[in-house]
């Protein structure tokens, strides 16, 4: 990918502060764990700093890193499963400009299930039903290149990774599209696991309308995810407005 801009990089420092900050909201965060990233060119990719509650990240302390673990601009260092995970993706999938990793508590749920999937059931499912991969080995931290590489390899193409007793890793061309499409895999995962809860089977939708449903998503509105993320931003800008600094 090209090398962003001074403008560029530092709106990509804002968007990912937001991001941040919406995560707590939605609460899909977990301490000072869990990463989001963008790759900005120059195999450099920005990046939060451990030690960093989400609810005060800023765009100034998100950390400027290489693929070989050296920071660039930033006063702490990435976490290690982070950079593990991060730096690889990004080097493997050029399609994954944003990388969001979380242990979102629904989404995280359907991993412990035996045969766990977002299945094709109801319409927030459908929206990742062609983009989605499962990865059922866990194996640990990732705390070496070679698990960073096999995640990587896992991911491919899709934009979306269940990760075996673990979490999930959700990608995108950029902030906007890829915290909405995070947003929104929270909310098929919780309502997925609230129908699980009653003992009753899933009702499974007709081939022919998932068929349907699943183009109408890839190729609908395409300015929603970009319009969503304005509209949490002009938020945090009545409510936050110390995220950009």
């Amino acid at each position: 990918m090209a090398t962003l801009s001074t403008e560029e990089l530092q709106q990509a420092r804002i968007d990912l502060a937001a991001s941040f900050r919406w995560a707590v909201r939605h609460g899909l965060h977990e301490g000072i764990c869990n990463h989001f990233s963008v790759a900005v060119g120059d195999d450099q990719f920005l990046i939060n700093a451990h030690g960093y509650h989400w609810s005060e990240i800023t765009a100034s302390n998100i950390l400027l890193a290489d693929y070989d673990g050296n920071i660039v601009e930033g006063d702490r260092p990435v976490e290690p499963t982070a950079f593990y995970i991060h730096s690889r993706v990004h080097k493997a999938c050029p399609q994954a400009v944003c990388v969001m990793h979380t242990h979102m508590p629904y989404a995280t749920a359907l991993t412990l299930l035996e045969g766990g999937r977002l299945e094709p059931v109801e319409q927030g499912g459908l929206r990742f039903h062609d983009c989605a991969v499962y990865d059922d080995d866990y194996g640990g931290l990732a705390l070496a290149n070679s698990e960073g590489d096999r995640i990587a390899a896992k991911m491919g193409n899709k934009s979306v990774m269940f990760m075996a007793a673990h979490g999930v890793i959700v990608t995108g061309s950029n902030v906007a599209k890829t915290y909405d499409h995070l947003y929104y895999l929270e909310r098929a995962c919780q309502v997925q696991v609230l129908a699980r809860s009653t003992g009753l089977p899933l009702r499974r939708l007709p081939d022919a309308v998932i068929e349907k449903t699943t183009a109408q998503f890839a190729h609908g509105n395409t300015e929603s995810a970009a319009l969503h993320f304005d509209s949490l931003k002009r938020i945090l800008d009545r409510e936050e407005p110390d995220y950009k600094s």
